[in-house]
């Protein structure tokens, strides 16, 4: 209401108005104090790294813990019909589809038959078996409910291995980590100088209901991984996924 509606108003109507307006105003006051809104304003302001905008990539706020995130991946991870399904019919697929990314990314000699591979969160490990069908024997995942002989138990916030242990990483994943600093400060302290990390994403498109982020652009990427240099970005077709995007790890030398 602008000041010559108000003024227009009858006299008894403009005391009525005017408190109205100030209660609004304190509640809407008392709102924003309240405990459970700075609670999710703290949330949102540390679970994203220091150097991140907040323009290209976005924590999607809402777990009261590590274990309440822990326990909603789980929820998927351990839905009995759909390891079903990545057990039976989706097995074979994934696998020809997996198969020719890595048989790529072997021509382009950024992974070899000898390489030290990892695949991050590899569910029940069709990664996994396609690197060994192009030949890539020393490989393996891990996923917090493991699937042996492919799939040991691990968390991608905190990898159970020593630094400087693989030639290669690989995941698409990377939108299911609730802390993303964490999960590629893991990929490079496990790759081995000039080793290589290769990361199927999702940028400015809504992923499933799992995903603890959203990426908008690549560039939160390059400011994430601190210890590699930025080698490809490539438009692929994968499960969802649009974009291929490679890292290595530089050499001592290069620090």
């Amino acid at each position: 209401m602008n000041p010559s509606s108000f003024s227009k108003l009858p006299i008894l109507l403009k005391p009525f108005l005017l408190s109205l307006f100030l209660s609004i105003f304190f509640l809407v006051f008392l709102a924003t104090q309240s405990p459970l809104l700075r609670l999710k304003t703290a949330i949102q302001t540390t679970a994203n790294p220091p150097s991140n905008d907040g323009a290209g990539l976005r924590i999607r706020w809402g777990y009261t813990s590590y274990n309440a995130y822990i326990e909603r991946q789980l929820n998927k991870t351990l839905n009995p019909k759909l390891r079903k399904i990545w057990t039976t019919r989706d097995w074979d697929r994934k696998i020809k589809v997996f198969a020719y990314v890595f048989q790529s990314l072997k021509q382009r000699n950024l992974i070899f038959n000898e390489s030290k591979a990892l695949s991050i969160g590899a569910r029940v490990g069709q990664e996994v078996a396609a690197m060994k069908v192009v030949g890539v024997s020393d490989a393996v995942g891990i996923d917090l409910v493991p699937c042996p002989p492919l799939v040991m138990k691990g968390d991608f916030h905190s990898q159970p291995f020593q630094n400087h242990t693989f030639d290669f990483e690989f995941s698409n994943v990377f939108d299911h980590a609730l802390y993303p600093w964490k999960f590629v400060g893991e990929i490079e302290r496990t790759l081995k100088p000039g080793g290589v990390c290769v990361l199927h994403v999702a940028v400015a498109r809504q992923t499933d209901k799992f995903s603890a982020n959203d990426l908008f652009s690549v560039q939160p990427l390059l400011e994430l991984f601190k210890e590699s240099e930025l080698l490809e970005v490539r438009k692929v077709d994968a499960f969802g996924l649009d974009t291929e995007v490679v890292f290595r790890k530089k050499k001592i030398k290069d620090y």
